[in-house]
């Protein structure tokens, strides 16, 4: 769905990660939550923005189109109605505080912890007494989930570094080379 031109308009598009985020996403906006939709590809938040709006439900979007910023994040955050913010990983970029979420859901896995991370975190800010829960998509037997434990690898092999930073002659050369790559 979002190689644009390669399918045929009788095509049947169903995707069952796009099911779950909108399972997921109607249970939030009965219960009255507010959540954060992030994906790294702005075709993927056109596909989920679609219905969204098919099931008429208020939502903000920020990619790199936006021209307000200000006016988009204030909607999402005082106005009770919007329960559901649509953002491009690259344009939320930095100091955005979106402490009205009780959900982020990230669509697909990024290489990035720490853009990962930086995008649970715009919810779970200073002063926030509420807990926030997040929730990854993944695709199981797919290479999101090859990728998910190619991070997880690393980050152990980084732990291990730092712990024991004393012994690290107990490190292989293919620990090391894993490391790096």
């Amino acid at each position: 769905l979002l190689v644009d031109g390669l399918l045929q308009e009788n095509t049947l598009r169903e995707s069952a990660k796009q099911e779950a985020v909108m399972s997921d996403l109607n249970t939030l906006v009965e219960e009255g939550h507010k959540v954060l939709v992030y994906s790294q590809f702005t075709s993927m938040l056109n596909l989920i923005s679609s219905e969204v709006k098919e099931r008429q439900w208020k939502y903000v979007r920020l990619d790199g189109k936006t021209s307000d910023r200000e006016a988009v994040v204030r909607q999402f955050q005082e106005n009770q109605e919007t329960s559901i913010f649509l953002l491009s990983l690259k344009a939320g970029g930095v100091g955005l505080n979106l402490t009205a979420a009780d959900y982020v859901f990230l669509f697909e896995p990024w290489w990035n912890n720490a853009a990962e991370n930086q995008a649970i975190d715009r919810a779970h800010r200073i002063g926030r007494k509420n807990s926030v829960i997040a929730k990854r998509y993944i695709i199981i037997e797919s290479i999101e989930e090859k990728m998910m434990l190619l991070k997880e690898s690393k980050r152990s092999l980084i732990d291990d570094v730092v712990e024991q930073e004393e012994n690290a002659s107990s490190m292989t050369a293919e620990d090391f080379s894993l490391l790096l790559s």
